[in-house]
């Protein structure tokens, strides 16, 4: 389960999407999101599935290897869709006792997974093919404006920045040290949900410090090359957009101008 975890790690290809600046990334991610909760009908899940399909493609990111992000949240999903099944009000299609289903329930339901599935596999699409550093300029970037108003532009990139490579490394952490408790006789595998999730306590105190111990590492290495935040700071490889940039920019907008048109078409739902 902890393997399948593919936020915040990187995929390396030679890809468009890997040649993109960060800040198209970040925009285009943005307008997807956007387009997921205003998008309606069936003409518009046809074409956001084609375009994420072309997206996918383009990544050179293996589909099994995005389809293992889904699996370590597959119990959300269903939590979202029974929640939406049994707790939307309106016309009952079938009841049971407390069990009432309705038509609007059942539609939310599935829209709202697929929206949820859709969600995860864009936003990694942004992390699998953009590098932690990348990452951090783009965003530092395009916030850039907020400096003007007293926001830690730099700091807040860099929280996120680390944030999303410690992802990889507590999983890995983890791991190693799930395989130190079963060399030891501790079991995670037997039993209900309920004893699996027991069994997992005693992973997190070592866990905890072993999380400590490497952010304490991290600050003593900042600290140790004189590091002082953003101000005054230059970069070893500067963004700079090229006409491929402006192209996916002018995609990105044709993307969202569509959906729209879509979302008030005669044939949606």
């Amino acid at each position: 389960m902890l393997r399948d975890i593919t936020i915040g790690q990187y995929y390396p290809a030679d890809s468009i999407l890997h040649k993109l600046d960060p800040r198209v990334k970040l925009f285009s991610t943005f307008i997807y999101i956007i387009s997921l909760f205003i998008f309606k009908g069936l003409s518009g899940y046809i074409f956001i599935t084609l375009s994420l399909a072309i997206v996918i493609r383009l990544s050179k990111v293996p589909f099994s290897f995005m389809i293992r992000g889904l699996r370590s949240i597959v119990i959300l999903l269903l939590i979202a869709a029974i929640c939406n099944l049994l707790l939307t009000p309106g016309v009952p299609m079938f009841q049971y006792g407390f069990i009432r289903i309705t038509k609007i329930g059942l539609e939310n339901a599935v829209l709202m997974t697929i929206r949820m599935i859709y969600l995860i596999i864009g936003s990694s699409l942004m992390t699998l093919t953009t590098t932690p550093n990348a990452l951090t300029d783009g965003l530092e970037k395009s916030l850039s404006g907020l400096n003007r108003f007293g926001v830690p532009v730099h700091e807040v990139s860099m929280m996120m920045s680390i944030a999303l490579r410690f992802i990889p490394i507590l999983i890995e952490e983890t791991d190693k040290i799930m395989k130190a408790q079963m060399a030891r006789g501790a079991d995670f595998e037997s039993g209900g949900l309920v004893k699996r999730v027991k069994s997992m306590v005693p992973l997190l105190v070592p866990l905890f410090v072993s999380a400590f111990r490497r952010a304490s590492d991290l600050a003593l290495a900042m600290e140790a090359r004189c590091y002082h935040g953003g101000e005054g700071r230059t970069r070893m490889k500067p963004l700079k957009y090229h006409l491929s940039d402006y192209k996916a920019y002018v995609v990105s907008v044709l993307y969202l101008v569509i959906v729209v048109v879509l979302r008030f078409h005669r044939f949606s739902l």
